[in-house]
């Protein structure tokens, strides 16, 4: 598989996970579990794509990721997800 596709998988899979924790911390932002899931898979698989073209570290390309590469993909998509989970929530709520 190539490198991309390994980096946004664990991306978006983080996102997915960053979304629930940040919901599940601040009932007021909470979109259901699949809301929250949906909106932080988006989150993580955009905003990780995002960091790895700021941080050009954590964009390893390479067949064999390092696991400092992996640990800042899992952080870089858990926190992006979790940051647009909140951002839809707090629309959400807004418009209601």
């Amino acid at each position: 598989m190539s490198g991309v596709l390994i980096n946004l998988i664990i991306q978006v899979i983080s996102g997915a996970v960053g979304g629930n924790v940040a919901a599940g911390a601040a009932k007021n932002i909470d979109l259901g579990t699949l809301g929250n899931t949906i909106a932080g898979a988006i989150g993580g698989g955009a905003g990780g794509q995002l960091l790895g073209m700021l941080i050009p570290l954590l964009a390893n390309s390479g067949a064999t990721p390092d696991i400092g590469s992996i640990i800042g993909q899992v952080a870089g998509g858990g926190v992006a997800g979790a940051v647009l989970t909140a951002i839809v929530g707090a629309l959400k709520n807004r418009a209601a």
